[in-house]
This record gives structure tokens, sequence and C-alpha cells, in this order.
């Protein structure tokens, strides 16, 4: 059994995915943010750095995982699922995936920041950061014109990515003329397992109140 730590944002739902796709048993724990519950000692126990997302192997001696990537890497190795095998198949999946953690993650992350949260409207980081993110969707757009998934089959890379770019409205950018990036989309919503996990745990509605935590959260 896993037991998964997790809130309703693109980190979160990677690793709900890859599970639903896996067919692993596990159990949910939702965090509250507005309440900190990812700074509580019995959280930072499990992640040091006290971010969501994080899981707990029972099954292995109550083993301890954090950070989305690492998490995805440990539960298709744990399968044999979603992770070739052979050393440049591997390779590739393992790129794509550090491609999402080092650039779309952070830089769409960033954006969201500016665009969405922060107290004041800077004109200079929103345009840097929806820049950014769009010419990493570029990027992605290409390599989905030569592959129907990122590293050929479909797999971690394509999971950790997904999450992010279906959000791009959130973050203020643009996906019109990326046709294959359109495809991908489309394919991967099309998915059963990744139905089930995009919605978990359920996303509160995000109001006047919401933002304002969000807000205050950044200026601590």
């Amino acid at each position: 059994m896993i037991d998964l730590y997790t809130a309703a944002t693109p980190n979160g739902h990677k690793v709900s995915i890859a599970l639903e796709e896996l067919q692993l048993p596990y159990s949910l724990h939702a965090l509250s943010f507005e309440r900190k519950e990812q700074k509580t000692p019995e959280f930072l126990k499990i992640n040091p750095n006290g971010r969501i997302p994080a899981i707990v192997d029972r099954d292995n001696g109550d083993f301890a995982v954090f950070e989305s990537g690492a998490i995805l890497i440990y539960l298709a190795e744990l399968t044999g699922q979603l992770l070739p095998q052979d050393l440049k198949g591997r390779s590739l999946v393992l790129q794509w995936l550090m491609f999402q953690m080092g650039g779309i993650g952070p830089m769409q992350g960033q954006a969201n920041v500016f665009f969405r949260y922060f107290p004041q409207k800077l004109q200079g980081p929103i345009d840097r950061y929806q820049h950014e993110t769009r010419r990493l969707y570029e990027v992605l757009d290409r390599r989905l014109g030569e592959a129907e998934y990122l590293a050929g089959d479909y797999s971690i890379a394509d999971i950790a990515s997904y999450p992010w770019v279906r959000s791009h409205d959130w973050s203020g950018v643009s996906i019109e003329g990326l046709e294959h990036l359109q495809r991908w989309i489309g394919a991967l919503e099309s998915r059963p397992a990744v139905q089930r996990g995009i919605v978990l745990p359920r996303r509160e509605v995000l109001d006047d109140t919401a933002v304002k935590t969000a807000q205050s959260m950044l200026i601590q």
C-alpha cells in the first residue's frame, strides 16, 4: 500500500495519475496549504522540504519518497512499467522528465506566481516567465511532431508534463498554433487513468479568500 500526501497542484497530479496508471493500491491524504499541513513536524519527517507530493511505501519498510520526479521513477521501477529498462530508452524518458522538472515546472510556476498571485502587477516578470513557458511548449511541440509521446512510448515523462501543460490558461500562456502539443493533450485527456488521477484530491474553488491566502504566503 502506498500513502500519497498531496494537494490539487500539477506536481501532485503527476503522482495521482501515475498511481492510477500503474493500478497500485494507495491511500490519499490531502494536505491543506491554508492550514500549513505540509509544514507540520509529522509531515517534515516524510519530506524535510515541506512540499507536496510525497509518498510512503508501507510494503517497503515505510520507505518515504519526496520530489515528484523521484516519486515517478520509484513507482515506475517498483512496477516495471512506464520506464524502459534498456539504457537508451530509459535515458530518453529521463531526459524529458528532467526537461519538465528543470524547465516547464519552474518557469510555469513563476508565471503562475506573477500572473495570478503576486500582490503587485509586475509586467516584466510576467512577460519573462510566460514567454519562456511558451518557448518550452514549442520545444515539446517539435518533439511531438516526431513521436506520438515524448519518449516514443507513453511514459512517466508524459505524466510529468501533462498536468502543467493542461493548466496553460491559468498561467496566461497560449498553445495556439501548437498542433502536435494539442494532439498530445487530447490523447492524454482520453486516458481513463488520467481522468481519474487529475481530479484527486478535489480542488477547492479558487475565490478571493484563497487568492489572498496564496498572496500572503508569498510575502511571509
